[in-house]
């Protein structure tokens, strides 16, 4: 079998974006635009992809990286043009090209790979994926021999009355012999009203060549969409995460109300876990099984294990272990791992800290630059103090430990296995093993004071 290659067409503004961000960098469904087409093309088997930029091409080099290879529009004069800047890349090889635009994140693996088995198995030298479209205006209309060989394509502003009635309509997606595209793309002239090298124009040519033009008609018109504003940007929104749920729910997975969850594509969740309303989960987020997530939460990047409720809660690039209990209004941020059986309760905020196995962390404390060890408890108000003004230090708490309620731990500092810590210690050395440390002046009662105020 021949490779299949991609070109992906992603050098406009998109003007009506109204945005300084390139068009095909906007995300959905928790990805930039450019990297859902990337990513269908790679599921439909693409072995090379080549990305035409023009409009903040740095940027958009730097987003995806060494996924693709790039060439440079440096002015926009239509769509053949674009293609034609990837002709010292390719034109010299023997394969099929893929042509997609950037813009078209709804697009699956399973229709491109659709498209190119479907263009091998014809004979053909191109092959245009088509849609069945409820309203058809602007669009360029597919016209089919008998044979149900592509035509021609008609624009919308040159059809026939006859014409405007097809419902089949170009998506801007092709598939092409290498060789024969751009030879092609050689015999393309701009006699048109926009001045531009058409893509379309190539149709023709091979047409009058004799050589065999086919097409393929999506299942689903949704999935060729294209995004030109941020009114469609919303719609491919919630047709990508209405996608995610349904996969999800037919995996095992409870989600209480589909329509207030939003769920990222590359997120993994285990059977028989619940998701409440008003739910996000973000970028590369996993959740065990039988876990109870939401309402009110957001993960993002964030390792969940099996058994974990986490209610009105926030969590980004940490780790939960199994039978954890979060929240309500907890923040775990980066570099964080709460270890098995552990309880966090209300406002408590944990960062750059692991938490041992059955420790508690009941409510309103901060828990800083720490290594916590297990069977730990953290009275009300505790704080471990982790900065000077200019370097962050580390407080470690051994294991059985208890730290009183209002106790502020000024790092570095340690506090050994079994040490006990009075509520309201301020806390600047190490405490030993199984001590008590207490660190408050002894109260005093000054008799009359409030008469002598007044």
């Amino acid at each position: 079998m021949t490779d299949l290659l991609t070109v992906v067409l992603a050098a406009g503004k998109g003007t009506r974006m109204q945005s300084t961000l390139p068009k095909v960098l906007h995300q959905v469904g928790g990805k930039a635009m450019l990297q859902q087409v990337l990513d269908a093309a790679n599921d439909a088997g693409s072995k090379r992809n080549v990305v035409v930029v023009g409009f903040g091409g740095e940027t958009v080099k730097t987003a995806i990286g060494t996924q693709a290879e790039f060439v440079v529009q440096t002015e926009q004069l239509g769509t053949g043009h674009a293609v034609a800047q990837a002709a010292d890349l390719l034109k010299n090889i023997d394969g099929t090209v893929m042509v997609l635009c950037g813009d078209t994140p709804l697009l699956t693996g399973n229709l491109l790979k659709k498209l190119y088995d479907e263009h091998k198995k014809a004979g053909a030298k191109a092959t245009v994926l088509t849609a069945i479209m409820p309203d058809a205006n602007g669009y360029g209309r597919i016209i089919r021999t008998k044979a149900g060989a592509v035509k021609k394509i008609v624009e919308q502003k040159d059809a026939a009355p006859q014409e405007l009635l097809i419902r089949e309509v170009n998506s801007g997606i092709y598939c092409f012999e290498c060789k024969v595209l751009f030879k092609a793309l050689e015999n393309l002239n701009c006699d048109n009203a926009q001045g531009e090298y058409y893509l379309t124009d190539v149709l023709e040519i091979l047409n009058k060549a004799g050589e065999k033009v086919w097409a393929v008609t999506a299942d689903n018109y949704e999935e060729t969409l294209g995004i030109n504003s941020r009114v469609q940007l919303a719609g491919a929104e919630k047709i990508i995460r209405q996608r995610k749920n349904i996969e999800l729910m037919n995996q095992g997975v409870t989600i209480l109300d589909p329509d207030s969850t939003f769920i990222d594509k590359n997120v993994q969740i285990g059977k028989d876990t619940i998701i409440y309303p008003f739910t996000w989960l973000e970028g590369e987020t996993v959740v065990g099984e039988h876990c109870e997530i939401g309402p009110n939460s957001r993960f993002t990047n964030t390792k969940i294990g099996s058994f974990v409720t986490a209610h009105f809660s926030y969590g980004h690039d940490c780790e939960i272990e199994d039978e954890v209990i979060v929240g309500p209004y907890v923040h775990l941020r980066p570099q964080t791992k709460i270890m098995k059986k552990v309880k966090i309760g209300n406002f408590v905020e944990v960062k750059n800290s692991t938490v041992g196995e059955g420790s508690k962390l009941p409510h309103l404390s901060y828990i800083g630059d720490a290594d916590i060890g297990s069977g730990v408890n953290m009275g009300c108000g505790t704080i471990t103090v982790n900065y000077d003004g200019k370097k962050k230090f580390r407080t470690v708490v051994g294991n059985d430990a208890f730290v009183g309620c209002n106790s502020n731990l000024v790092a570095p500092v340690s506090i050994g296995d079994g040490a006990y810590v009075g509520a309201g210690s301020t806390i600047t050395k190490d405490v030993p093993p199984a001590a008590l440390a207490i660190a408050r002046q002894r109260q005093r009662n000054i008799e009359g004071w409030s008469d002598k105020r007044s």
